[in-house]
């Protein structure tokens, strides 16, 4: 049977390759059995994730169960085990703890340092996406400095978006610039390069470095914005998922990016797309950023929608790393119905949360949102609170070297002495917030300087 599906149609041969590994395996013919379930994985890793994981598990139960003195066995049994662990963050399977210490051991006697490697960046990507910072970054310094000690230039592309992205998470931008740099480097503009856990590595490089970029103040991340998106748009629905989610819900949010017609229709594709797979991940990636850009759409009909994704997201629990900043924009919703009491002391919680997880990104944001909504409020204890607020995101910021904390303290500035009816410091702040956007480039902060009488 294996024999004649493979020779009826031999094109399709890897799109048949489980179902051809399968025959094999029940005829007993178990290492050529092996390597179509690995073949039949590889081919899915991009297409199918869940098919992908069947046939990794396969593979595995038939390297384990050959005899110890297969010469083969401990290599066989390395290679689903590294794919599982390089997936894992992919399909919410747990790996950390005794199976990655397992990997470990089998990787060090045989010496096996790309297979480590593989999984480490799996499971760095598995810790941010379970929101565990700590276990990431101390985790993606070691897995760079494994990655770059192997010297293969297609590894390197292949495995340093997740410590990027655990860099990133806790605003260690001094490591993004230089680790996302050395993938664009490597990759050549060859966007293909090194997907075999992520679609597009180089399009994902590029959209790092972009939020690196304008979190600091550099030129140059509008093209890589530009160029992230365009390579995106023709790889697997999960890389555009992730790409479309890593350009607007932090560009939206931080007043980066407008939610103009344009990127709405960017982001409506990439969930059409999303929906169309199966794959939950990319689905969640896609729902998310259309959500916030949603909430920031001028009509009551777009922002209802948009609390509604975003509730659906929040009640799902799949995306954990991004639980507290939906809650805060959730509270925000819910303050502009007008249940502000109850809105304010979540995100009172939700700041705190940040803050003590050293997230500076999102502690920024909901920051934000909060001393905007006591200014709203506009009693005069909310006065005097959002004051605080203010000293609270400059103290805990300061060292970070953010133009995003400099153009937002000047909005708040500008907003709290409005509230203080202070016309002389208002129109001062509000000039220089102006100026600063323009500079900046930032399309959001244009529109919303703008707005200020």
């Amino acid at each position: 049977m294996a024999a004649a599906i493979e020779s009826r149609d031999p094109a399709a041969a890897e799109e048949n390759a489980a179902l051809i590994a399968e025959h094999l395996e029940a005829a007993g013919d178990l290492h050529v059995a092996y390597g179509w379930h690995v073949r039949a994985a590889t081919w899915a890793t991009n297409r199918d994730i869940n098919a992908a994981r069947l046939s990794w598990e396969r593979a595995q139960k038939i390297a384990d169960a050959l005899p110890a003195d297969d010469p083969n066995r401990a290599a066989m049994r390395i290679a689903p085990r590294t794919m599982l662990c390089g997936i894992a963050y992919r399909v919410q399977m747990n790996v950390a703890g005794d199976r990655f210490d397992e990997l470990r051991e089998l990787c060090t006697a045989a010496g096996d340092k790309a297979s480590l490697a593989i999984a480490m960046a799996g499971l760095v990507a598995d810790h941010v996406y379970h929101a565990r910072m700590g276990e990431a970054s101390q985790l993606a310094s070691e897995a760079m400095a494994l990655i770059e000690s192997v010297g293969d230039p297609t590894l390197t592309v292949g495995l340093s978006f997740a410590a990027v992205h655990a860099k990133v998470e806790i605003g260690e931008l001094s490591d993004v610039l230089p680790w996302s740099q050395r993938v664009i480097d490597l990759a050549d503009g060859d966007p293909s390069k090194g997907n075999f856990i992520f679609g597009s590595p180089l399009a994902l490089a590029c959209t790092q470095r972009a939020v690196a970029r304008y979190s600091l103040g550099r030129p140059g991340w509008q093209d890589d914005l530009r160029h992230g998106l365009a390579m995106a748009r023709s790889t697997d629905p999960l890389a555009y998922a992730v790409v479309v989610a890593w350009v607007y819900v932090p560009g939206i949010p931080s007043g980066v990016l407008r939610p103009d017609d344009s990127a709405m229709r960017e982001i409506e594709d990439a969930l059409r797309i999303a929906e169309r797979s199966a794959d939950d991940l990319a689905l969640s990636n896609a729902q998310m950023a259309l959500g916030f850009a949603l909430v920031h759409r001028p009509t009551d009909a777009e922002r209802d929608r948009g609390q509604t994704l975003l509730t659906e997201l929040a009640i799902a629990g799949e995306l954990v790393d991004r639980a507290l900043i939906i809650n805060v924009y959730l509270a925000r919703e819910r303050a502009r119905r007008g249940d502000r009491d109850e809105a304010i002391a979540l995100m009172h919680a939700a700041v705190d949360h940040l803050l003590r997880e050293l997230r500076p990104g999102w502690a920024l944001l909901a920051i934000c949102v909060l001393v905007e909504t006591l200014i709203d409020r506009g009693t005069h204890g909310d006065v005097a609170e959002a004051e605080a607020a203010i000293e609270r995101l400059a103290t805990a910021l300061a060292d970070e070297g953010l133009a995003l904390l400099d153009i937002w303290l000047l909005r708040l500035q500008a907003l709290l002495a409005q509230a203080q009816d202070d016309a002389a410091a208002y129109a001062d702040l509000r000039d220089r917030y102006r100026d600063m956007a323009e500079t900046l480039g930032f399309e959001g902060h244009m529109q919303w300087s703008e707005a200020m009488p």
